[in-house]
């Protein structure tokens, strides 16, 4: 399952294409308004389709702004055809576009393609507050300060933070990170939780909270 971001401020839009790739078996995020888009989410998504014209923020200052934080493909969803306004787009950052209106089967095709040819090397940072994760180096940072993780409480820490706000089970948490295929023992990620709080706590960071019963989520 792709996880896919549209922003248009047309409603009746966004529904189309959510009902559409919803059905295809993605995860649909939908943003109506540019100004409320939650900036440190958008690393979470494997692909982006943002509307050109839009009232307040339009789509190439928007993907200008967001690219540097974002690996994922850009698609412009635009009405305009002329040759300079299509270049002025891939120049903002957008890898392809989709001129309206568009059929479904084509905004499908087009997404499917790109996620199969999406093998950009991941350097975005994923900001939570103080905190933040570089992907590339695969480590974790308060105010700047490294954090001494193990392997399994980085992935741990990002599963969680990528998913800010969802609740794990220690099962989940444990397919998630290890796989399907892992040996050990789901309640060894209690153990590895505590570790990571430990080393939160000494930067004065409590993001793990555990959800009784249930899990752990990152707040």
């Amino acid at each position: 399952m792709n996880r896919i971001l549209a922003i248009d401020d047309q409603l009746d839009m966004l529904v189309l294409i959510k009902n559409s790739l919803t059905r295809e078996g993605h995860q649909v995020d939908l943003v109506q308004d540019p100004l409320s888009l939650d900036l440190e989410a958008l690393a979470t998504y494997d692909l982006i389709l943002l509307d050109v014209m839009m009232p307040g923020l339009d789509g190439l200052s928007l993907c200008k702004k967001i690219r540097s934080q974002v690996d994922a493909p850009i698609l412009f969803l635009t009405a305009k055809t002329q040759e300079e306004d299509l270049v002025e787009g891939l120049l903002a950052g957008g890898d392809d576009y989709i001129t309206k209106p568009f059929g479904l089967r084509e905004l499908s095709a087009r997404i499917q393609a790109h996620l199969r040819r999406e093998k950009r090397d991941k350097h975005t940072h994923l900001h939570r507050g103080r905190i933040h994760f570089d992907l590339s180096s695969r480590e974790v940072f308060v105010e700047g300060e490294a954090l001494d993780l193990t392997k399994s409480e980085y992935a741990i820490s990002l599963l969680l933070a990528k998913r800010r706000g969802q609740v794990f089970s220690r099962d989940q948490i444990y397919d998630q990170v290890f796989g399907l295929e892992g040996t050990g023992d789901p309640s060894a990620i209690s153990e590895h939780v505590k570790n990571i709080r430990a080393k939160f706590q000494k930067h004065g960071e409590r993001p793990l909270v555990t959800v009784w019963g249930i899990g752990y989520k990152w707040e």
